[in-house]
């Protein structure tokens, strides 16, 4: 893994668009624009970390070879918040008071999304959160562009007890993303006439999931809800093909990311059904223009999720914001992401009032290398769970 330092990530030929700094005139082309991301590249969650830069990195050079945002460029000042709150809270402040970035992209977590926000709001800089989360999230300053549980789940379940059987079982990180995921999942699965065989929770860190494993056989579970992100994930999975349970249930792989295909092992981690905003096999101009783009910069053989894709969303509908208000700065660009309708290579996301965004969801599965679609699913609405 390279070390990212805060200054050393412009470096090279692939990053000499994403320039400059931000003063905060009134109106457009006076200057350039800080854009601070705190993102995992170590403590175990680096692999999203990596694929949010694919995404950015991306944007950032699109937008300044087209000539910036109305004629400002724009600069990506890159912090490693070590998958960690206390080092995220102190990166966030470090670059708002520093740095003077007009907004923050990032992290990973929830339980690092919600360290941040008391700073994000004193501060009255937005945050654009680009991971699917549990809802919940509604602030002035915070910005979601990816899934929330209705938009993953209403249609995974469903087409899980269609393919493989009605009992579930629900295994995941214990912290509040997957004990959300899974409240929203058995509401959903008894109302599907379905069985919940069994749930629990395992610490960071886990390197033996035998136990587990032989819980979920003996469950007789034919479904496995799975919400394990990151290093100790593909252990599990790792584990689990190993001992045979991936002969015995099918897996809905909450949060999954093509990197992790090649993490499993060759052949390893097939048919396991997701529901996602984008998956790089698709064949549709706008995505495999957008797939090729972070190939040419990043190299062929690089993996490439929909965390790429909306952390690259969200740069654009920065972009998009400040030029529909005419403003450089960070109440500016708070009015303008507010219901803003904004193209990406699948077609449009709308940005609601409540910050979340309505996109179109697919549903796909493992195979090979990676996900094939085997359904697009259209637009589906966020249920944000905002008061």
């Amino acid at each position: 893994m390279e070390n990212l330092s805060r200054r050393g990530v412009l470096k090279g030929a692939a990053s000499v668009a994403l320039a400059a700094a931000l003063p905060m005139p009134a109106v457009l082309g006076a200057g350039t624009i800080k854009i601070g991301v705190v993102q995992p590249f170590s403590g175990g969650l680096e692999l999203f970390g990596n694929q949010a830069k694919l995404g950015l990195d991306l944007a950032a050079a699109e937008i300044n070879a087209a000539g910036g945002i109305g004629g400002s460029t724009v600069e990506l000042i890159y912090e490693d918040d070590k998958t960690d709150p206390k080092t995220a809270v102190e990166r966030a402040t470090s670059l708002i008071r520093k740095d003077g970035v007009m907004a923050i992209s990032g992290p990973i977590t929830s339980n690092n999304r919600d360290a941040m926000m008391p700073t994000m709001s004193r501060s009255k800089v937005p945050l654009l959160y680009a991971t699917n989360y549990e809802g919940g999230g509604c602030d002035r300053y915070l910005f979601s562009f990816n899934t929330v549980p209705n938009q993953e789940l209403e249609q995974l379940i469903p087409a899980l007890k269609e393919n493989a059987g009605d009992s579930f079982y629900m295994f995941g990180a214990d912290y509040v993303w997957p004990q959300k995921m899974f409240e929203a999942a058995e509401t959903i699965v008894t109302g599907l006439g379905g069985k919940s065989a069994g749930k629990e929770f395992t610490p960071w860190g886990v390197k033996d999931f035998a136990p587990v494993v032989r819980r979920v056989k003996d469950s007789g579970a034919k479904c496995l809800l799975f919400a394990l992100p990151g290093a100790d994930g593909i252990t599990f999975i790792r584990q689990a093909e190993d001992l045979g349970l991936l002969n015995d249930v099918t897996v809905g792989f909450l949060g999954f990311a093509e990197t992790y295909l090649g993490a499993f092992g060759e052949g390893k981690g097939q048919n396991m059904w997701v529901t996602v905003p984008f998956a790089a096999s698709m064949t549709d101009p706008g995505p495999a223009e957008f797939v090729a783009k972070i190939r040419k910069a990043a190299g062929d053989g690089v993996p490439i999720s929909h965390y790429a894709f909306t952390h690259y969303n969200s740069l654009n509908a920065v972009k998009a914001a400040l030029e529909k208000t005419g403003k450089m700065d960070s109440e500016g660009l708070v009015d303008g992401l507010t219901e803003l309708n904004v193209k990406t290579p699948t077609g449009d996301i709308l940005i609601g009032k409540d910050h979340h965004v309505t996109m179109n969801m697919f549903l796909a599965k493992t195979e090979g290398a990676g996900l094939a679609v085997v359904k697009p699913l259209g637009a589906i609405a966020p249920a944000p769970g905002c008061a």
